[in-house]
């Protein structure tokens, strides 16, 4: 099926999460996430998959094992694309991310080196300042305080530099839009406008190669 965005209902569901977070109410619900909240993301990522590669949609469980709050359930729905991209839904409206959101050990040093390094360093300024340019806010994260060890606190890039991620993110409120086609429209606009950032970090970051935690 075509993807038409989400109803009110989709937000409603999760304002009443927020409320409600029990396994008593996702149980009565859950026909309402499954057919206005998951299904329409179903139908988005099928729609996506030619130029974007395949996604897959996160559980909506949380888990709590290490975890103070001990609410069963995310308040909103996510969903990452194998080429890159991450999009979210909730109460508070639709969000699209892309990048590394947090990098490992031997990515953190890659990233540090190519930042640090004249060309490849100005090349990332130019790349977030064309992304930034298209609407996407460009941001850090789990930045250091200070100078990372061995680089100086003068470093030209020095904020680039303490980050332990880099993404690209961008959110829009609800609205009667997200019940349309228009949905779609603005979230292949941002995989589109973001793709540099990504490119980037594939190209002189790329995949971490130490074993899985």
């Amino acid at each position: 099926m075509t993807f038409t965005g989400w109803q009110d209902e989709a937000l409603e569901f999760y304002e009443r999460l927020e409320i409600d977070n029990s396994k008593t109410f996702w149980a009565e619900h859950r026909e309402v996430y499954d057919r206005a909240v998951r299904q329409p993301m179903v139908e988005l990522l099928d729609q996506l998959e030619p130029e974007f590669g395949p996604g897959k949609i996160f559980r909506p469980n949380r888990d709590i094992r290490f975890s103070a709050d001990k609410a069963p359930y995310k308040t909103h729905i996510g969903a990452y694309l194998e080429a890159g991209g991450y999009i979210q839904l909730s109460a508070d409206g639709l969000a699209c991310g892309n990048g590394m959101y947090q990098l490992a050990a031997d990515q953190l040093e890659r990233y540090r080196a190519a930042v640090a390094e004249d060309v490849t360093g100005a090349e990332l300024e130019r790349v977030i300042a064309r992304v930034a340019k298209a609407g996407p806010v460009v941001t850090g994260r789990n930045a250091l305080k200070t100078a990372p060890r061995g680089y100086p606190k003068d470093h030209p890039r020095i904020a680039l530099l303490r980050n332990k991620g880099l993404i690209a993110w961008q959110e829009w409120e609800p609205a009667d839009w997200l019940g349309t086609p228009e949905a779609h429209r603005r979230i292949t606009t941002f995989l589109r406008t973001s793709r540099p950032l990504k490119d980037w970090l594939d190209g002189h970051v790329g995949p971490s190669e130490l074993p899985p935690r």
